[in-house]
């Protein structure tokens, strides 16, 4: 019961559309009609909004974070718990992504949940979340492009994960990070062509 209930806790929160309705709330329309149509921040960003932008990144983040925290309050589980690999809190981990990526308010057609699991990743455990940071940051400073940045850090989560002694957390980080990779797949094509755009592009 308490795994279901994670999992609809992460789904809920995660299925908030913030994007979208901070683009619509600011005057720019549906984003769903321009750049790659996706609710993200990097595609708020083609808006010409860097606020917006800004406030769906963290807004994002706060909708993997919050659910996590919660189940954990909710369902008494700590950080380190070994047999929690199925448990509240990573089920709650994975409906946040889920909820994201496959929003049932928008026909289930979301984002791709990159800065969701970044939320996520800092639930689950702060230093898998100053990993994915890390990476995420130091990725995008040196190429300018958030698909590569974004893919880098969902990789690097289920890494620092078994790394750093929360090998609970592996197997929903390593399930996150395929799905989230095979999101990007349009993304990939393009970096193969040598077309994928860089941050701030309005392409």
């Amino acid at each position: 019961m308490d795994q279901s209930l994670g999992l609809l806790l992460g789904y809920a929160f995660g299925s908030i559309p913030f994007g979208l309705l901070l683009a619509k709330a600011g005057g720019k329309g549906d984003i769903r009609s321009i750049g790659s149509g996706n609710i993200g921040a990097t595609n708020v960003l083609r808006t010409g909004s860097k606020k917006l932008a800004a406030a769906t990144l963290l807004l994002d983040l706060a909708k993997g974070l919050v659910p996590v925290l919660l189940a954990r309050a909710l369902f008494d589980q700590p950080a380190a718990m070994p047999e929690a690999a199925w448990g509240a809190v990573p089920l709650a981990a994975l409906g946040a992504v889920l909820g994201h990526c496959f929003p049932v308010w928008l026909g289930f057609k979301g984002g791709k949940g990159v800065a969701t699991n970044a939320g996520v990743s800092f639930g689950l455990g702060w230093p898998i979340g100053l990993a994915y940071a890390a990476v995420w940051i130091a990725t995008l400073a040196i190429f300018r492009i958030s698909s590569v940045a974004g893919m880098s850090a969902v990789v690097a989560a289920a890494l620092a994960a078994g790394l750093l002694g929360y090998v609970h957390f592996v197997p929903v980080l390593v399930i996150v990070a395929v799905l989230i990779v095979w999101l990007h797949r349009a993304n990939i094509g393009r970096l193969m062509r040598g077309e994928e755009p860089k941050v701030g592009s309005k392409s």
